[in-house]
């Protein structure tokens, strides 16, 4: 199991945006100040009355002018992108205490907390990251009150009683600040190896446990992972060592080169890491992300190798010989592969086929011009795939939601696997046989895993099923299409309580991504009940930059054509306005990192269009992200500036670049950590003092600064409650919706069923919280 290692995971920890676990039982976490020694929060900010400029930090306009392809372009507040200078600290504390004074002073916030509280703490365990080894499931499981996953392991997903925990970050480190990055377990299930990050990081240490006992064996890999190359590992199938990958250590490489040039190396159990030997990876470039695969046979291994996040990758083989051979270059377009059960290799390709087909190779017979056609390309875009013994599973993006066709290995076409309407595949596992695991979730059921059954097609739900302490019944999903600038149709999906009237006075909350070809997926998110108990609607993009209609629909919106995706959202927008679904002063949008970016354009290019904006993470000065180690990895999704052209484009929508004095902004909320590994903080800093400075208008613009936290994965599930507490006041203050609702702002009407209220606990057995 190797995590996904770009930009792009962040929705993973953005509870308002995708499915997310519960909080611990422990002392809050309130946003810490970068600097210790920063005073506590006001009880109160003086001029924050209705229709009052709030009394903003000072930040100095220190002009450092660059130059680009003749264009010079000043930069008032470079002098921020050091998050270490005292004088930066004290700006980033004096930030956090203004924020804390005006979203603390508001009366509902205690009352909103206590809900969020109450809800993620009733969530019943999520189990994910399924794989099996040994005949055994090894598994992520997130289980109140617990801060962080834990990794389990049991016999079968029909069997939880059997289920044992070998590592629970609580007990390395009981404050809640290590995490599980990823897992592998050895092929005979005896050992498992384990990445484990401090502080949202993402920097991850390599140990070995012993699968029986749960005791490590001693062995230790440092920094096999990190938040910007990400990391994997595969066994040997002999199970007495692997490879991994390997990032530059102290005195190999400068400073600036210590997050990239990842290599695979060999660690040989019981050995010193010293002794780790070189594998592959000399000629890898800079910006390779790396990662690793075991036949089931063990007798091979396979390197896919991305060339930064733009979707474009290499691949090797390892033999029985221990000879490594390049069978896939960046022209071929093979971006995902797999091991079929006697060795032969499928590979998702899509050269001349832009939403993707499936070709095999031979064992031993790596010429792709040999290749066997086994599933050609179709109306659907494929996204995974899975081969059994005489099965194979493909997983499909129609636009967003998912679907499952089943085939034979000769590549006959057997149906497809029942699965709800608009909903969303988003693993497939192995199972005994041919059957197969797959774990699904939609907008209104949490998400579950479903055991498919090669033998007669059925699909039955087994016990490794969250349930919500909220309930969707009242619920209702409508997807529409929205008509873009260039005339391009987007699709957006509708969630909303069923007869909410479509009379401009709903609010109504807008996300999306746009980016990597990262496709946003039907998620059930507990946390909007509170939104559908206010009458609000949600809207969920599939805009272009992601995957949902393939290679064409990414290459839409990256590069050079960034800016489709932005019109797409404010198409979406739009469509909401005219709909009559909300207006301009009841709709709020929000996103993160890649999204972040979104709304930051968003704000600059249509201020007048929106009446809150929530940005998670974000990237605002795209001049200079490629500076940064995670920047530099997205040059192949956004660009460069040393490209004349690409810096046009760049420079044509840069949120940092494009705010513009005496605009009435939004109210804003920028939120960020100090230990992101993939979007320097830098970049709210700068662009929350730009916007302060140049705001004409009273609305808000707050930034909430973490300390403690990254990028959002392994964020403690204690700072996500107030995070997300934070997140909710803000939207509903200023959107001027109470808390709770006030009958006539989207309330329950009474002798309205708890079910419809949201107050439903789980049925005895299903997860009910201990």
């Amino acid at each position: 199991m190797s995590r996904p290692h770009t930009i792009k995971a962040v929705t993973l920890a953005l509870p308002l945006l995708a499915a997310c676990s519960a909080p611990s039982s422990r002392p809050p976490e309130q946003p810490a100040a970068a600097s210790p020694d920063a005073a506590p929060p006001p009880p109160a900010t003086p001029g924050a009355g209705k229709g009052a400029r709030l009394p903003y930090p000072e930040a100095a306009k220190r002009p450092v002018a660059n130059e680009y392809h003749g264009t010079r372009v000043v930069d008032d507040y470079q002098w921020l992108e050091d998050g270490s200078s005292p004088e930066g600290q004290r700006w980033v504390a004096a930030q956090n205490q203004l924020t804390r004074g005006v979203l603390d002073a508001l009366p509902m916030r205690s009352a909103v907390r206590a809900r969020v509280e109450e809800i993620l703490s009733a969530t019943s365990a999520n189990y994910f990251a399924l794989d099996d080894a040994g005949g055994q499931l090894f598994a992520l499981k997130a289980q109140p009150p617990k801060q962080q996953p834990s990794l389990v392991v049991l016999r079968s997903a029909s069997e939880p009683a059997t289920e044992r925990t070998l590592v629970d970050p609580e007990v390395i480190d009981p404050k809640g600040h290590t995490t599980i990055d990823w897992f592998v377990p050895s092929r005979d299930g005896k050992k498992v190896a384990v990445s484990l990050s401090e502080g949202g990081s993402e920097n991850g240490t390599v140990r070995v446990y012993d699968v029986a006992t749960g005791k490590e064996t001693g062995d230790t890999v440092p920094y096999a992972s990190s938040g910007t190359a990400g990391g994997s590992l595969a066994w040997s199938g002999d199970g007495k060592g692997f490879y991994f990958t390997r990032h530059p250590h102290a005195g190999e490489r400068p400073k600036e080169d210590m997050g990239f040039f990842q290599q695979i190396y060999f660690h040989k159990l019981g050995a010193p890491e010293k002794e780790d030997q070189y594998s592959l990876g000399k000629e890898f470039p800079r910006i390779a992300e790396v990662e690793l695969k075991t036949s089931e046979s063990g007798r091979l291994v396979l390197a896919s190798v991305q060339n930064g996040d733009g979707g474009e990758y290499w691949h090797y083989l390892l033999d029985a010989s221990g000879k490594w051979t390049r069978f896939a270059d960046l022209p071929d377009k093979i971006i995902h592969a797999r091991f079929g059960s006697d060795d032969r290799l499928y590979l998702l390709s899509r050269k001349g086929a832009p939403r993707g087909k499936v070709v095999r190779l031979a064992p031993g017979k790596l010429d792709l011009a040999q290749a066997e056609l086994v599933v050609p390309e179709g109306e659907a875009v494929i996204q995974d795939f899975l081969p059994r013994r005489a099965r194979l599973y493909v997983q499909d993006l129609i636009g967003g939601p998912s679907q499952i066709r089943v085939f034979d290995l000769k590549g006959k076409a057997l149906g497809t696997a029942p699965i709800p309407p608009i909903s969303s595949v988003r693993q497939l596992a192995r199972a005994a046989g041919d059957d197969m695991l797959f774990r699904g979730v939609s907008y209104t059921e949490p998400a579950a895993w479903y055991a498919y059954s090669a033998r007669d097609g059925k699909v039955t739900k087994t016990p490794l099923a969250m349930t919500a302490p909220v309930s969707f019944a009242d619920v209702e999903v409508t997807r529409e299409a929205c008509t873009s600038k260039d005339g391009t149709k987007v699709p957006v999906n509708l969630v909303r309580r069923k007869g909410t009237a479509l009379d401009g006075t709903a609010p109504a909350l807008l996300t999306g991504y746009g980016g990597y070809g990262t496709s946003v997926a039907p998620g059930f998110t507990p946390l909007w009940r509170l939104w559908f108990d206010q009458g609000g609607v949600v809207a969920v993009a599939n805009l272009r930059g992601g995957s949902e209609f393939g290679e064409a629909w990414h290459h839409g919106g990256n590069l050079t054509r960034k800016q489709n995706v932005f019109d797409d959202f404010a198409a979406c927008a739009r469509h909401l306005v005219d709909g009559r679904f909300t207006s301009p002063e009841r709709l709020a949008i929000l996103g993160g990192s890649n999204g972040g970016l979104l709304m930051g354009a968003q704000l600059t290019q249509h201020p007048e269009m929106y009446k809150v904006v929530i940005s998670h993470v974000g990237i605002y000065d795209m001049l200079r992200v490629e500076l940064t180690p995670n920047g530099a990895f997205n040059v192949t999704e956004f660009g460069t500036v040393k490209d004349p052209e690409q810096f046009k484009a760049l420079y044509s929508y840069s949120p940092y670049h494009h705010v513009q004095e005496g605009t009435a902004y939004p109210a804003t909320l920028f939120l960020t950590g100090a230990n992101d590994a993939r979007v320097d903080p830098f970049h709210s800093r700068k662009m929350a003092a730009r916007m302060q400075a140049a705001t004409s208008g009273s609305a808000p613009i707050l930034l909430r600064a973490s300390s403690s936290t990254g990028h959002g994965l392994g964020t403690p599930l204690s700072a996500q409650i107030e995070e997300q507490a934070d997140v909710l006041t803000f939207l509903f203050k200023e959107l001027g919706l109470g808390f709770p609702p006030a009958k006539g702002e989207g309330a329950p009407a009474k002798g309205e069923s708890p079910a419809a209220k949201g107050e439903v606990a789980p049925a005895k057995g299903e997860g009910a919280p201990r």
